[in-house]
């Protein structure tokens, strides 16, 4: 069984009701959500929120595979973690430890239902224990000491030779809930990784981020 888990606080310090406030004529959540519910691997979908508005705007969905849980109080924090989250969740229901658990972020609206699939099939495919969503970042970083992180300065690539590296972007990451509870991490054991497109890297925490990522949905996804 695969089971996806978004969770959606009520609290944003810098865009109110971020969750559900309208991305592309439809509240942000939708668009993660809709692609669970296109999804023919995904078997459930879980929303966690502390917020009554947030809750009842998903209800309105009307997805068949969505089902909501009121998130305790205390985990719902400004200083609480996903894990805690999750790990309150998987102790009020039963699943099977070799089921599957995605988490998914309600703010990464570009993911796709096909990411989705592909990513399942990957982790089968790798045999790893657990999985998480990246972009390649083409850019020369550099470390605290001035020396350079992920290429030779004196031998400066051009860029479409230029490899880069692998950034985690957020959007998902799959584990076993066997592994979550044992471990309690999203990610455990031997890890791989699903690379998605440059888009995909997609930060909404100002204004200008949500008129930004708009264009990319506009312009990739819909």
């Amino acid at each position: 069984m695969n089971i996806a888990f978004v969770p959606a606080r009520c609290g944003s310090k810098s865009i109110r009701f971020k969750n559900i406030k309208e991305f592309c004529s439809k509240p942000l959540i939708y668009w993660s959500l809709l692609a669970l519910e296109k999804s023919h691997l995904i078997d459930a979908v879980y929303v966690a929120s502390d917020c009554d508005e947030i809750l009842d705007t998903v209800k309105r969905f009307a997805f068949k595979k969505v089902h909501l849980y009121k998130r305790d109080k205390e985990n719902a924090q400004d200083e609480s973690s996903t894990e805690d989250v999750m790990l309150e969740f998987l102790s009020k229901h039963s699943f099977k430890d070799e089921d599957k658990f995605l988490l998914v972020q309600a703010t990464s609206p570009t993911t796709t239902f096909e990411d989705i699939n592909k990513a399942l099939v990957k982790l089968e495919e790798d045999r790893t224990d657990s999985l998480l969503s990246v972009v390649r970042e083409k850019k020369f970083f550099w470390g605290d000491d001035a020396l350079p992180i992920n290429y030779d300065f004196k031998n400066r690539p051009r860029r479409q030779d230029f490899k880069g590296v692998l950034l985690e972007n957020g959007a998902f990451y799959i584990n076993s809930i066997g592994n979550i509870l044992r471990d309690k991490n999203r990610l455990s054991g031997k890890i791989s990784f699903y690379e998605m497109q440059d888009y995909n890297n997609i930060d909404i925490d100002e204004e200008i981020d949500w008129a930004i990522a708009e264009q990319y949905m506009k312009e990739y996804v819909l």
